[in-house]
């Protein structure tokens, strides 16, 4: 199978078509695809969804996916890599841009679905506005154009996440485990804000109930999930930039680079050097 690769930060490409655009393939990178018009079926890793105007599809590194067209469709292709995603992070913590790669990764955490990606009627429009600003820019290449477009495109991933984050918490029925899920997810690069102690505290919980209350209701023992979303990260580290474990480790609160790899092997039964090598030979066969 065709794997396509982006030696580039980020690319757009619109294509207008009658067929099929694109044959099965997979990419090493990242993919936002925007219907603009027209109708037809999107399959992604063998499940297929039906796709019309102002749909828009999230892609990750190694889908497998092909579009089949049913009426004369217009698509906008937004490809980035770990390039571009480096690119965007911001130290500082006023700016909201430094939460950005944090959005980024809360998608692929809890994004287990192919299908169009904004559900919220209210975002639509909005997601229109920002995508008929992209042709724009694509077309005219005015003054400024790649400053513009990096803002647009942060703008619309900013929009997926706000519509992945509510479609999983319209799932929960706990506020409060819900916030606290949050919590950690927005805290996770400062250990001393997941501590139960301070959970506690901070949920207005009990210390010797706030365990037992979180895997209640979201059924995961509290400082496994903790464990498992950091993990997460550890991943998306790996498969997508080039950091030093060492690195991974400090900004994500690991004691240190052994620490890390011995917690990596005890739960995904492989060091996080051997995940790399793996990912890097699926990626180039």
């Amino acid at each position: 199978m065709h794997t396509e690769h982006l030696f580039q930060p980020f690319g757009i490409e619109v294509v207008a078509s009658g067929d099929c655009p694109l044959k099965t393939h997979k990419h090493s990178y990242f993919e936002l695809v925007y219907i603009v018009s027209g109708e037809g079926t999107h399959n992604v890793n063998g499940n297929v969804f039906p796709y019309m105007a102002n749909n828009l599809f999230l892609l990750r590194p190694m889908d497998t996916h092909y579009f089949v067209v049913k009426e004369f469709t217009s698509f906008l292709f937004i490809r980035f890599n770990n390039i571009y995603l480096q690119g965007q992070m911001v130290k500082d913590e006023r700016n909201p841009l430094g939460q950005w790669i944090h959005k980024l990764e809360y998608i692929f955490e809890n994004n287990h679905s192919n299908g169009c990606i904004i559900q919220n009627l209210h975002d639509k429009p909005l997601a229109r506005a920002v995508i008929e600003a992209l042709l724009k820019e694509y077309a005219e290449g005015q003054l400024l154009q790649k400053e513009l477009v990096q803002q647009l495109i942060n703008t619309l991933i900013t929009l997926v996440a706000r519509n992945i984050s509510g479609d999983y918490m319209d799932k929960r029925t706990d506020n409060t485990a819900l916030r606290i899920i949050n919590y950690i997810h927005q805290n996770i690069y400062d250990p001393s804000k997941l501590k139960a102690e301070h959970l506690a505290a901070h949920f207005n919980i009990s210390l010797h109930y706030v365990g037992e209350y979180f895997k209640k209701e979201a059924g995961e023992n509290l400082q496994q999930y903790i464990i498992h979303y950091k993990l997460s990260l550890v991943e998306a580290r790996l498969r997508h930039s080039d950091m030093r474990l060492n690195e991974i480790a400090d900004e994500l609160g690991f004691t240190d680079e052994s620490h890390l790899t011995k917690t990596f092997k005890k739960y995904k039964g492989i060091t996080p050097t051997q995940f790399r090598k793996n990912i890097q030979g699926i990626a180039a066969a």
